[in-house]
């Protein structure tokens, strides 16, 4: 029996700076999960994931990433996801300098 289609995000990483990226419902790469778009329909996100992974221009290694909706946007459901949402571990820079 299929697994249900649990809600998702495209995530990737920009191509020339290596940071986590999420694609918004405007087409555009956030660096922020709260703006990405959530995806409930598993055509869609299959849809979604071709077309971003078309954009070798701008991103590498897109992938649908699982989430929770939650009420402030997607939270992620993985220890993975959560790691790569707060950026590198070795010290704070980047997105953690900003917390």
């Amino acid at each position: 029996m299929p697994r249900e289609f649990t809600p998702k995000v495209v995530t990737a990483n920009a191509l020339l700076s290596g940071e986590v990226v999420y694609l918004t419902a405007n087409d555009d790469w956030s660096p922020r999960l709260s703006e990405a778009e959530i995806l409930t329909d598993e055509a869609h996100a299959q849809l979604r994931l071709i077309e971003a992974s078309a954009r070798q221009s701008e991103i590498v290694g897109a992938y649908l990433a699982d989430m929770a909706q939650c009420d402030d946007g997607p939270r992620p459901t993985h220890f993975r996801e959560e790691f790569r949402r707060t950026g590198p571990s070795n010290y704070a820079h980047g997105k953690q300098a900003d917390l």
